[in-house]
């Protein structure tokens, strides 16, 4: 009986250990430098992140993060979590690229814009492809926080 119950424990932590995930904060995402560089396919310049160490020892994991939900697309195709509402995030030239993550969701969301949010995915860092954003969470889940 004792040896059963040992063994629940044990994979109950395990299986906590393995699914857990990093809450990180709109501060560890400013840990990154941008540079202009210029991009042949559009011709023109964009800022080009450098990332962090801090920042990069998250990449390819499971972390959280709480902010904004913004549908930018407005048919509900493009997903971001921003730190900062709508009337002020890095589209309206209120912040910088690092105040915005791109989200993709594992089912769409029933957010509405503005509505403050913990997401919850896979990091992945993107330094190269302008399409999208910098940071991008994949295989995303979330909940309402107001």
């Amino acid at each position: 009986m004792l040896r059963t119950v040992l063994i629940f424990l044990f994979l109950t932590f395990v299986g906590f250990f393995a699914t857990a995930q990093e809450k990180l904060t709109w501060e560890d995402f400013a840990d990154v430098n941008f540079e202009a560089k210029f991009n042949e396919k559009y011709g023109v310049h964009f800022l080009m992140p450098t990332f962090g160490k801090k920042i990069q020892s998250y990449d390819g994991k499971r972390i959280s993060i709480k902010g904004y939900f913004l549908d930018i697309s407005g048919s509900g195709d493009i997903f971001l979590v921003s730190q900062n509402p709508m009337a002020s995030c890095f589209f309206c030239g209120a912040a910088g690229p690092e105040t915005i993550i791109e989200v993709s969701f594992k089912e769409k969301p029933p957010f509405r814009t503005d509505q403050i949010v913990t997401v919850s995915g896979l990091l992945e860092l993107n330094e190269d492809d302008v399409d999208h954003c910098n940071y991008i969470l994949t295989g995303a889940t979330g909940r309402l926080v107001n």
